[in-house]
């Protein structure tokens, strides 16, 4: 079976994400100081493979640049068990940001979730690191799901106590156009 292209120029390719991409991706964020975990990436494909979930990399002149999620169905978070598909894990390495990258990922994820559901949801984290990503959400139409903070997986209640960590998180929605997604 041949290889599932969601997005193609001269210099960025976007497919799914393959078992060869997984060393590449981990030895570029721990060079750029990000947590890199084998096992996260081997654990989406898994999924992908179990049908759960589409795990996307975007290649730029033949290089693993970045990648994106789609799961299915939420097990975790504000739309748990809702049937709204949920972004999971978007990330575009330092070296490739700013120049459409995130973009088509995430223009392929938006896609790809159409093609089952008239709206995608996400959670994003607070903390600062996460600055590009909050701005690049809203201004795709991204908003509040209204339950507030969440908390390793649970509304943080009002003066409850949390950390600023990537387990801090915003959920938000967007509704999506009807697909013609040739993809699934």
């Amino acid at each position: 079976m041949g290889e599932t292209v969601y997005y193609q120029d001269a210099a960025i390719r976007i497919r799914d994400m393959q078992s060869a991409d997984i060393p590449i991706i981990v030895r570029e964020e721990t060079a750029q100081g990000w947590h890199a975990s084998p096992e996260k990436y081997e654990r989406r494909l898994l999924d992908q493979k179990a049908g759960r979930a589409v795990s996307l990399v975007a290649v730029k002149h033949g290089c693993p640049a970045g990648y994106i999620n789609v799961y299915w169905s939420p097990t975790a978070g504000a739309y748990a068990g809702r049937g709204i598909p949920e972004i999971v894990d978007f990330g575009v390495l330092e070296k490739d940001q700013n120049q459409g990258i995130g973009t088509r990922l995430m223009d392929a994820a938006e896609r790809i979730a159409s093609s089952r559901c008239s709206r995608v949801c996400l959670g994003v984290g607070l903390h600062s690191g996460y600055g590009s990503a909050q701005r690049m959400y809203i201004k795709r139409g991204y908003i509040p799901d209204g339950s507030g903070v969440w908390y390793r997986d649970e509304v943080c209640a009002p003066y409850g106590p949390c950390r600023n960590d990537d387990d801090l998180v915003l959920y938000l929605s967007k509704e999506l156009p009807p697909s013609d997604n040739p993809f699934r």
